[in-house]
């Protein structure tokens, strides 16, 4: 997998600690797959971003590394447009895409969809059109959705697969759908509902099972 090449700082997440060092350094191990997060909301610790990072400690039980950028790091992102020169940020999100084996996308359903906030990063990986490997391709993504109610719930998850889709990667099959008026995600990595860890580790091992077994078959 291609070494990440960069000046960048990243948030790594190995074990249960959080550790801030160089992207540079951070190179890809044949037998530990890296898997990327991508979502939250601009508010620190909300439901979402709590969801998300449930899922990704469920992956590093597994044996993975991952990356996280959460919501105030997407928050600090451009609205893309395509004509304009990439910042620091931009690059430091597109090259750790580009290394993951996969990906974990988690997204608040806003008025029936997914989030502006989540759309504009996955917008940027128009970057990669060019790629050997373009956009997500073939590559595993879990995906999560957190809505206050039932009713955005499905939608924003089916419409998170069509995007996922046409960018080429491959939406696992199960997905984690939340009313947060029902499961509260404390700070603590908790869960006021017993089934959301069971949930957010399915959705870890369905995208570390089929991570592998792309690597096998690359």
């Amino acid at each position: 997998m291609q070494k990440i090449l960069r000046e960048a700082t990243a948030k790594l997440h190995v074990g249960a600690t959080n550790v801030t060092e160089k992207v540079d350094n951070y190179v890809s191990e044949p037998a530990h797959q890296l898997i990327v997060g991508i979502g939250g909301t601009t508010r620190p610790g909300s439901s979402t971003e709590r969801a998300l990072r449930m899922a990704l400690k469920a992956a590093e039980e597994q044996g993975a590394r991952t990356i996280l950028f959460d919501g105030p790091f997407l928050a600090s992102l451009s609205m893309y447009d395509p004509a304009s020169e990439r910042n620091d940020a931009e690059r430091e999100f597109i090259e750790a895409v580009r290394s993951a084996d996969g990906l974990i996308i988690a997204s608040p359903a806003y008025h029936g969809g997914l989030s502006g906030l989540v759309k504009n990063a996955l917008d940027l990986l128009e970057e990669t059109s060019k790629d050997k490997r373009p956009y997500l391709h073939s590559r595993p993504v879990g995906l999560i959705v957190t809505a206050y109610g039932w009713q955005a719930t499905g939608a924003t998850l089916a419409s998170l697969r069509t995007i996922v889709h046409a960018l080429r990667g491959w939406p696992t099959p199960f997905g984690a759908g939340f009313n947060t008026l029902e499961s509260r995600f404390a700070e603590d990595g908790t869960c006021s509902d017993s089934s959301a860890a069971s949930s957010l580790a399915l959705v870890a091992q369905q995208v570390m099972s089929f991570s592998c077994t792309d690597k096998n078959h690359s």
